[in-house]
Formats: C-alpha cells, structure tokens, sequence
C-alpha cells in the first residue's frame, strides 16, 4: 500500500493532499501525472503509517498558534476504497472522528458499496470517485474544477474567490448559498409575473 504527500499548486495556493493506494501501478501513474505537474510526492508503506502522517500533521497545525476547529491539515484524503490491513472506510472513520471537516475522497471501482458503507459507517457526506478515473479527472477534483466551473456560470468572479484561498468546504458552501439566491430570484420573478396576471 502507498500512502502520497501531495503539494498540488492551485494558482497561488498549494494544496495539500493525502493519498492512500496499494497497486503499485496506481502509484507509479500518480506519481508520474503529479511529477509532471510540478507537484511534491511522498510515500510509506500502508494504511497504518498513513494514518500516522495525518494525526501528526493535525497535531502540527491544530495546536499551533493559531488554533482553528475548521482547520484540516490535508484539503483533502483521498483514499482507496478497498486495501489490505485497514480499508479506505476504516482510514476515514478515524480521520472523520479526530476532524469532522476534513475532506475525504473515497476512490472506489464499488461506487454504490462504498456509497452504503460511507453512509453506514462515517455517518458524514464524502465523494466517492469512480475507478477506474481518468487522472485529470482526479486532479480536477482535488482542484475543485466543477464547482469553480459552476460558480462562474453564476456569474461569479473565481479570480476573487481563488484569491481568497478558500477550503473546499468554503467554496462548496458559497455554492449552495448561490443556488439558493437563484432559487429564491426565480420564484420571486415568477411570481411577480404570475401576481401581474391574476391583476395584483
């Protein structure tokens, strides 16, 4: 099992990112895209020692200076679903039980499995991405591509938004926000059109 420390330039920012993955030929196609990207990667030996990195780095920035209950020390987890020794669910109830915001990625040839066993088990929402994926498609997530996209079809500026250097959880929260504003216009719209007709 490989376990990746990713540093994923996003602009400005630099994301950091966990991976837990045991087929080495996995790992060998992350860490080509990712080199190639420009991007840092760091492996141990399984789940165990992976788990390890992600308390030690919680402990590194949870007890700091500046002490944030929000604040995770990964922008994401991405895990397998299943590995040898822990599975990728038993990696995330542990992570999800010492910080309920961190963003956990569950990679998955069992989509709908790992949908009920997250459900089940986390009891907290988490992407499951499909394998087998595209690498882009990974990047792209991690990245946040299809809700930076969505943002500037609501006619966001994302250059401002990037510049602020928002948590997944941030921009996902700015987005359903959004949303509901669209709602809300477009009911008020409609009604107003309907109230002109009845003659209100």
């Amino acid at each position: 099992m490989g376990c990746y420390l990713i540093k994923i330039a996003n602009d400005d920012r630099s994301k950091k990112i966990l991976i837990a993955e045991d087929d080495s030929d996995v790992v060998f196609l992350y860490r080509h895209t990712i080199e190639k990207r420009h991007h840092e990667v760091i492996t141990t030996e399984d789940g165990q020692e992976c788990l390890n990195v992600y308390h030690q780095e919680y402990q590194r920035t949870s007890f700091g200076k500046w002490y944030n209950l929000a604040k995770t020390p990964f922008d994401a987890v991405i895990l397998d679903h299943k590995m040898p020794k822990i599975n990728g669910m038993e990696v995330a109830k542990e992570i999800l039980a010492v910080n309920p915001h961190q963003r956990v990625i569950i990679a998955s040839a069992f989509v709908k499995e790992a949908l009920i066993d997250s459900v089940k088990n986390l009891k907290h929402m988490i992407e499951v991405i499909h394998k087998p994926f595209h690498l882009t498609t990974l990047v792209d997530t991690i990245e946040d591509k299809e809700i930076y996209s969505e943002l500037q079809n609501l006619s966001v500026d994302i250059d401002v938004v990037k510049a602020l250097n928002p948590t997944h959880e941030q921009i996902k929260d700015l987005l359903y926000r959004l949303r509901r504003v669209r709602e809300m216009q477009e009911f008020v719209t409609s009604e107003g059109v309907n109230n002109r007709i009845k003659g209100y």
